[in-house]
C-alpha cells in the first residue's frame, strides 16, 4: 500500500520527541496528576534493577517533568486505594502501566495461563508441578502479600537467574497468568496479592476485550507514545509478535484507525496516527535512562537519531568502549553525547567517570544545558554535588559549565 503522508528526518524526530512527552515545559512543582498524565502518554515505564544512579523507572519522568517526589510514584505504583493508578506486568519487559490499559492484558494473561507466549521454563513448571502452584496460590489467598522468600522451603543458597525457588517460579506463573499481582516492594523484592485485594473493582469488573480488539488497542497506544513508527517499533513497544501485530496493523489501516507514511532514509514503511501535529521545535534537554522508550529499540534509535546505543552493564570491563552505566544525553532533537555515571550515595556525590561528545560535538549552549541536568539530578538524587573523575577535554569544557552554575 503506498505511503499517504512523508515526514523529513527531522519532522519524524519532532513527532517522536513530542509523542515521548519531550516539549521543553515543566511544570514549577509536579503533582500526582502531571505524573498520571505522562505515564497515560507512554503507555507504560520499564523497570529494572539497576541502581547506578537510580532505578530505571524514576528516571523518564525526571527526564521530562524534572525534579519530582519519588514518592509519587511509589504511591502511584504500590499504594492502596485511590492514589493508586498504576499496576505491574508482562508490557515492555516488566512494566509499570496505567489502571486503565489493565483489561488489554487479559488476552495476554490468559495464554499464559495456557502456557503460550511466556519463558519456556515458565510455561514447562505450569504443565509439570500444578500441585506447587495451587499450594503456593492457597498461602497468599490465606496470609495476604507474601514474597517469594517467605515462602521458599529450599536450603540451599540461590544461583545466578533463573534460579529460583519452586515457590518463586509458581508465584512468577500465577502472576503471568493473572492469578496474583503485585501489590508492593519490599525493597526490590515483589509482594504478591490477588488482583481482588489489589485491583479497584471498578477494573476488574470491565469486561475483557477479545484478543484482536486488545492488540488493536495495544498498537494504538503504541502508536500515540512514539509519534511515528515501523510495523516493527510498533509492535516492539508491548511486545507483540509478529503474527499478532501484522493483521491488526492492516485492520487499523484500513479503518483509517492509522496511516501509513514515510520517513526520509527509512527503507520500511511507517504509521502514525491521523492528523499528526509536527512542533515547530523541541527545545528539551534531558539524560535518559537506558531503558527510556525513546530509546529502548535501539535500531529505531539509530534511524532517528543516528546514535548506536549498547548498554555495556554485562559487557567486561576491559572490552566497553563507553562505560558501566551510559546515559545518553537529549539536547536540541539530537542524542549529542552519552555520559557514564554513577551515584556515591556514601559520598554524597553524582560521580561522572566519562563524558563522550558525538561527532557533532556539543556547543557552549549544549555543555551549559549538560552541566544543569547533572546538577539537577544530583539534587533530585539528594546528592550533594557533582564530581567530575574524567580527564577528556569535554570534561574540562563541562567543569567550566559546572562551575559557571555555581558562581565561580
Amino acid at each position: 500500500m503506498p505511503a499517504t503522508l512523508s515526514f523529513s528526518l527531522k519532522q519524524a524526530r519532532r513527532l517522536a520527541l513530542a509523542a515521548q512527552g519531550f516539549h521543553g515545559r515543566q511544570p514549577p512543582a509536579v503533582k500526582a496528576q502531571h505524573l498520571n498524565r505522562l505515564i497515560e502518554r507512554l503507555g507504560l515505564l520499564q523497570i529494572d534493577s539497576v541502581n547506578a544512579v537510580v532505578r530505571s523507572h524514576y528516571l523518564p519522568l525526571f527526564s521530562r517533568l524534572g525534579s519530582y517526589s519519588a514518592d509519587l510514584l511509589d504511591q502511584a505504583a504500590w499504594s492502596s486505594g485511590r492514589r493508586r493508578t498504576l499496576f505491574e506486568y508482562w508490557g515492555h519487559e516488566a512494566s509499570l502501566l496505567p489502571l486503565s490499559m489493565y483489561p488489554l492484558m487479559g488476552w495476554r494473561m490468559q495464554r499464559a495461563r495456557r502456557g503460550e507466549d511466556i519463558y519456556q521454563q515458565l510455561a514447562r513448571f505450569g504443565r509439570e508441578q500444578q500441585d506447587t502452584i495451587r499450594r503456593v496460590l492457597a498461602s497468599v489467598q490465606e496470609q495476604g502479600a507474601l514474597g517469594a522468600g517467605s515462602l521458599s522451603t529450599r536450603q540451599e543458597k540461590a544461583g545466578p537467574w533463573w534460579d529460583w525457588s519452586a515457590e518463586k517460579q509458581a508465584l512468577e506463573w500465577l502472576f503471568a497468568a493473572g492469578e496474583v499481582t503485585v501489590a508492593g516492594r519490599r525493597g526490590f523484592e515483589r509482594l504478591y496479592d490477588l488482583p481482588e485485594r489489589v485491583i479497584p473493582g471498578s477494573v476488574l469488573q470491565q469486561p475483557l476485550p477479545d484478543e484482536a480488539e486488545a492488540q488493536r488497542g495495544l498498537l494504538l497506544h503504541a502508536a500515540q507514545a512514539l509519534g511515528v513508527a515501523t510495523e516493527k517499533d510498533l509492535r516492539d513497544y508491548f511486545r507483540l509478535n509478529p503474527a499478532d501485530a501484522r493483521p491488526r496493523l492492516a485492520e487499523l489501516v484500513e479503518a483509517g484507525q492509522l496511516l501509513s507514511c514515510a520517513v526520509e532514509g527509512w527503507r520500511q514503511t511507517a504509521y502514525c496516527l491521523p492528523e499528526p501535529r509536527i512542533p515547530r521545535k523541541v527545545g528539551a534537554a534531558a539524560l535518559l535512562s537506558p531503558f527510556d522508550s525513546l530509546i529502548w529499540e535501539r535500531s529505531r534509535t539509530e534511524r532517528l537519531f543516528g546514535f548506536r546505543y549498547r548498554l555495556e552493564i554485562y559487557t567486561p570491563q576491559h572490552k566497553r568502549v563507553y562505560g558501566y552505566y551510559v546515559l545518553p544525553f537529549l539536547h536540541d532533537e539530537r542524542i549529542a553525547a552519552r555520559v557514564d555515571l554513577r551515584a556515591e550515595r556514601a559520598l554524597g556525590q553524582l560521580a561522572v567517570h566519562a563524558v563522550h561528545e558525538e561527532e557533532s560535538g556539543l556547543d557552549e549552549a549544549g555543555m551549559q544545558a549538560l552541566a544543569l541536568n547533572l546538577k539537577a539530578l544530583a539534587g533530585w538524587l539528594g546528592l550533594e554535588r557533582v564530581q567530575l573523575n574524567c580527564r577528556r577535554e569535554s570534561a574540562g569544557r563541562l567543569r567550566q559549565a559546572l562551575s559557571v552554575l555555581d558562581g565561580g
